[in-house]
């Protein structure tokens, strides 16, 4: 398939490339003075390849209590017990980005990353082993329900997240388009938990809104980094420029993130040619990848500039700004970002499942880690829920606040 997707609505923004890999399954072993192999589907037994360094007895012998002992043993199917394995496998790396798909869930990943299901319109991802919303996409069904970046997602249709994978709670809040889905959300600040309930629909997300503000300021809003989001960038850089406005506003709060080449394509235009923007740490041993700047660097020193976050912007989101603030092209203002920044690759086990796996993360320029950490602004700035309930926005106001008294 060899194919770069960015997952958007309701999944974490990550970077996926499609290959083919062939994962032989567990051989049967001598136990006991016994045979276990009868046990197992034979189909199960060819290809697979077993480190020397581990003792596979244990699952084995698991299989066949289960097989012998379990009141149905015919209720389970082989390849679905190989499954729940394989399952159990990837949930041991204890990371929330590393997952098995078994068939049915795999078609559901396939159809979420070509973009044709119906959802919500939030993305989520794992905080402190919390289901978290990281942000609602404007303009979303989330979006007009309330939801905030932060909300801690406890249920979904009454069925606790506690444990719960991040792709088995996406399955449960993806559904067909017009039917409701009941979120059960925690929300700093709030002290009962609060039941929203949002409407399925197909998600349209914007990409990019432009706006000229009094004394000089101009503030682009992006959205998310979609594969048409540089030609948009450019344009708004054009109005910017055009305006004779001195002063800039980039509003990446609720941004989930997208494709890294869009990241790099508008670093470029405030960074010299071959500046470092990010680099792929593949910590097994793999030749880490950095990613450098195209040299468009339009702007002088003169520029003032401010980026917004929050606790919604990631990934892509992420890399822009530390990549900018790094080389002292622009202040930060907001809340501390989410700190999504590993890469994964989706990687075929046979030909209806498939594993996601985490195979590298994401360095800035100076060598800081994204991932589980985030970046924290330079002026922390916090928007309340009541804020906004009361259309207030003193995140921007700061923001404006430091162009205005810019030296």
């Amino acid at each position: 398939m060899n194919i770069q997707y960015k997952i958007t609505i309701i999944t974490t923004a990550i970077f996926l490339v499609v290959v083919s890999f062939s994962l032989g399954v567990l051989s049967g072993k001598e136990m006991d003075g016994r045979s276990y192999s009868s046990a197992i589907p034979g189909g199960l037994l060819q290809g697979g390849s077993v480190s020397e360094n581990v003792d596979f007895s244990p699952f084995w012998t698991a299989w066949n209590i289960l097989h012998d002992k379990y009141v149905d043993p015919d209720k389970i199917k082989n390849e679905d017990k190989v499954w729940g394995a394989i399952s159990g496998l990837a949930g041991s790396f204890d990371d929330p980005y590393t997952v098995f798909f078994p068939p049915r869930e795999a078609e559901y990943f396939e159809s979420e990353v070509r973009g044709n299901f119906g959802g919500i319109g939030i993305e989520i991802g794992v905080e402190d082993d919390i289901l978290t919303v990281i942000a609602p996409l404007k303009g979303t069904p989330a979006e007009r329900a309330g939801l905030l970046a932060g909300d801690k997602i406890v249920a979904v249709n009454a069925t606790s997240t506690m444990d719960m994978t991040l792709d088995e709670a996406i399955s449960l809040i993806r559904g067909e388009i017009g039917t409701p889905v009941d979120l059960t959300i925690v929300r700093e600040g709030v002290k009962e938990p609060l039941e929203i309930r949002v409407m399925r629909d197909t998600i349209n997300i914007p990409t990019i809104d432009t706006e000229k503000r009094a004394n000089g300021v101009f503030v682009i809003s992006l959205y998310n980094f979609s594969a048409g989001s540089p030609d948009l960038f450019r344009q708004g850089l054009r109005e910017f420029v055009e305006s004779g406005y001195d002063k800039l506003i980039l509003d990446l709060r609720n941004n989930p993130g997208g494709y890294l080449e869009a990241a790099i394509d508008m670093a470029s235009w405030f960074l010299p040619a071959g500046k470092v923007v990010v680099t792929e740490d593949f910590r097994n041993g793999g030749n880490d990848e950095i990613y450098r700047s195209r040299g468009y660097d339009i702007f002088n020193k003169n520029l003032k500039f401010v980026i917004l976050l929050n606790k919604g912007s990631a990934s892509a989101s992420e890399i822009l700004a530390a990549a900018l603030r790094e080389y002292d092209v622009v202040k930060l203002v907001g809340e501390k970002s989410f700190g999504k920044g590993s890469v994964q690759q989706l990687l075929d086990v046979t030909p209806n499942t498939s594993l996601k796996v985490t195979v590298a993360e994401w360095l800035t320029p100076n060598g800081n880690q994204i991932s589980g950490k985030g970046l924290t602004p330079d002026y922390e700035v916090e928007r309340t829920a009541k804020d906004y309930e009361k259309k207030l926005d003193p995140q921007m106001d700061k923001a404006v606040e430091i162009l205005l008294d810019w030296k």
